[in-house]
C-alpha cells in the first residue's frame, strides 16, 4: 500500500513533469466532443501524461470540463490550475520514445 505521503511525493513529482510539457489538446469552443475525446485517449496512450488546455469559463465549469475529460478517458486529473489540466493515464506497455513517464525518468 502506497503512504499518503508518497502519494503526495508522487504528484508533487508528477506536477513538476507537467510545468515543463505543452498543452497536447486544446478545447475549443464547442466544449467536448467524441473527436476530442478520442483525441485526448490517443495522446494519454502515446504519452501517458499530458497537459490540456480548456474553454475559458468560471472555476467550477472548468473543474467540471476536466472531471468530464478524465471520466470519459478513465484518466485521473493531477493537477488543474486556470485553464490547463494535466492528466495521468498509465499505460501498461508504454513507448520508451513517446512516454513523457519514461522522458523524464518516473
Amino acid at each position: 500500500m502506497v503512504s499518503k505521503k508518497q502519494k503526495m511525493q508522487d504528484i508533487k513529482a508528477l506536477r513538476g513533469i507537467g510545468h515543463r510539457l505543452d498543452p497536447v489538446v486544446i478545447v475549443g469552443g464547442n466544449g467536448i466532443t467524441p473527436t476530442v475525446v478520442e483525441e485526448v485517449a490517443r495522446a494519454l496512450h502515446d504519452h501517458e501524461l499530458i497537459k490540456i488546455k480548456i474553454p475559458a469559463g468560471d472555476s467550477t465549469t472548468r473543474k467540471e470540463c476536466a472531471n468530464a475529460i478524465a471520466d470519459a478517458t478513465n484518466a485521473q486529473v493531477i493537477h488543474h490550475i486556470g485553464r490547463m489540466v494535466l492528466l495521468l493515464k498509465a499505460n501498461p506497455e508504454p513507448n520508451d520514445k513517446l512516454s513523457n513517464l519514461s522522458r523524464f525518468g518516473f
